[in-house]
């Protein structure tokens, strides 16, 4: 009986001592509770940080080098399209040694022969109405409105393209013509076709296929805006009838008509050939 008291007393003592160190605040056993509510906080923070801020910084830089690039692409674009306008409406004006000389060695490439007959000819072979050569939303004759004019008021929801009013110094006459689009008003302009259409068919128009006398009937430097009593009493004259009652604008009229005949292939006749050389070589040199 006492052993088996002696060895009841042992288990008591232990387990005493095991339920006293489960409660120790040194114990060990306190030590992962440390480990596991520190461990989920900082993860979280590491996962946030990488895979954000790379990427935006990246495709940040990479849009705005790609809209500065088109920036500068399309001011290169528009300002190498507004040179070649430019040029090809001063040319003629210009009236140097140089553009004169170009002209005069032209003149001697152009073919002389007679005046073909008019047989068959018709506004429309050169196409219905006016065009848009230059692909701009707008058709040849306000392009040449807005070109020829200052001071143009131009309608609303039309890209700018339709004049409604401006004024021409009319490089045939000399005047200052106040320009309003309308019924009995648009008349006081017209936008002549420098070699005109009847004239060119005589001279080989008539050959052209239907594409290039409808690029012919549009384009920029055969076209002018002028006072119209002038344009109607030119009708479809060469510059053996015909040349502008100010004088000063013959040297630039027959540059255009060489250069205009020259880069269609058409032919002149011999009095328009004569009086085109004597008016590059007496008035323009």
């Amino acid at each position: 009986m006492r052993v088996v008291a002696s060895r009841v007393g042992i288990t008591i003592a232990l387990l005493g001592l095991v339920l006293t160190g489960c409660s120790s605040p040194n114990s060990v056993a306190s030590e992962p509770l440390v480990i596991r509510s520190e461990a989920p906080t900082v993860a979280p923070v590491i996962r946030a940080e990488e895979p954000v801020l790379p990427p935006l910084v990246v495709r940040s830089e990479l849009l705005a080098e790609e809209t500065l690039q088109a920036s500068q692409n399309t001011v290169e674009s528009t300002t190498s399209s507004n040179k070649t306008k430019t040029a090809e409406r001063l040319l003629p004006e210009q009236q140097g040694l140089e553009v004169v000389g170009g002209a005069l060695a032209m003149l001697d490439e152009i073919p002389i022969k007679g005046r073909a007959p008019k047989t068959g000819y018709s506004r429309k072979n050169f196409g219905s109405g006016w065009k848009d050569p230059d692909g701009n939303g707008c058709d040849a004759r306000n392009d040449i409105l807005r070109r020829d004019l200052t001071s143009t008021v131009t309608k609303p929801g039309t890209h700018d393209c339709v004049v409604l009013s401006g004024i021409l110094q009319d490089p045939y006459t000399g005047q200052r013509i106040e320009f309003t689009r309308g019924q009995g008003t648009s008349t006081a302009v017209h936008i002549d076709h420098v070699v005109a259409l009847s004239d060119a068919w005589q001279k080989g128009a008539q050959k052209l296929d239907a594409e290039t006398m409808v690029e012919f009937a549009n384009d920029p430097l055969n076209l002018l805006a002028v006072d119209g009593k002038s344009n109607m009493s030119k009708g479809d004259s060469d510059a053996a009838s015909w040349l502008p009652p100010q004088r000063s604008a013959w040297c630039s009229y027959v540059i255009r008509q060489v250069q205009v005949k020259h880069h269609y292939s058409l032919w002149m006749t011999k009095a328009e050939h004569s009086r085109i050389k004597d008016v590059l070589s007496a008035r323009c040199s």
